[in-house]
């Protein structure tokens, strides 16, 4: 795979995707590491979801509420988190829009082939393969029984 962000990133030059319905992502990346500029309409929801990645993240501005496993924070502008790999998590925007950062460490390929599959004003032209359907996460997960693997 390319560096092809690698550098000084001049960020609206990345083209945006929308994963979920009023939320873009603009996602440069080098070969361990992924930036995400998250921008949440108000009242969009990132669904529960979980995978293999370590994700960090501050908000920019704006209020999130965040959901990192069984616990719900509201997160403002200045605030950090860390989501350990294979938890359970979710965001939603609350009270007007939000911007965040986020940071991915491997890099996430479901990322980098959606950032590369987008057209601008079209619909994804295909269904989730089965391992992103699998990145669903039951409500009844219990974390003490995840296996940690680094």
């Amino acid at each position: 795979m390319q560096d092809r962000n690698t550098g000084f990133i001049d960020i609206d030059s990345i083209p945006a995707f929308q994963p979920v319905p009023g939320c873009s992502l603009r996602t440069p990346h080098g070969k361990q590491l992924m930036l995400s500029q998250v921008k949440m309409e108000e009242g969009a929801v990132i669904p529960l979801h979980r995978h293999p990645h370590e994700q960090g993240g501050v908000v920019i501005s704006g209020k999130m509420e965040l959901q990192i496993g069984y616990q719900t924070r509201l997160v403002s502008p200045g605030e950090l988190y860390l989501i350990p790999s294979n938890v359970p998590h979710r965001a939603v925007a609350i009270d007007g829009p939000v911007v965040a950062l986020d940071v991915f460490s491997p890099i996430r390929e479901d990322y980098v082939e959606l950032s590369n599959q987008y057209i601008p004003g079209q619909e994804m032209s295909r269904e989730p393969d089965q391992e992103e359907a699998d990145h669903d996460i039951p409500f009844n997960y219990n974390p003490s029984s995840r296996s940690e693997e680094h």
